[in-house]
């Protein structure tokens, strides 16, 4: 990955970010969690993913779920093969910027 390193301006914007790098380490995220881990209202959060989802980069699964009573579908979260490698790739692109900026190079 150290040759890989790109900047993406499609993650750096704050929320796309942060979403990101949530979802980086696990295999899928739940929605209500995301929401709630982020501070973001439902209507802010659907916006971003919706954007994500459009860029190529999370998937999002409706499926039911056994600890609830009632009908509502759970909704999950994940990053796609793409959306890990751009990750990646811009996470690699920030350090060499900071490394740049404080003189480690």
């Amino acid at each position: 990955m150290a040759d890989d390193a790109r900047f993406s301006e499609a993650i750096h914007a704050p929320n796309r970010l942060r979403i990101c790098g949530l979802l980086r380490p696990v295999d899928s995220a739940e929605f209500s969690v995301l929401k709630d881990t982020l501070g973001l209202s439902e209507a802010n959060l659907s916006k971003t993913v919706r954007s994500l989802v459009e860029l190529g980069f999370v998937t999002v699964k409706k499926s039911t779920s056994s600890s609830r009573t009632d009908k509502r579908l759970t909704t999950t979260l994940s990053l796609t093969p793409l959306g890990q490698y751009t990750f990646d790739a811009h996470i690699v692109a920030l350090q060499r910027l900071a490394a740049e900026a404080l003189g480690d190079q």
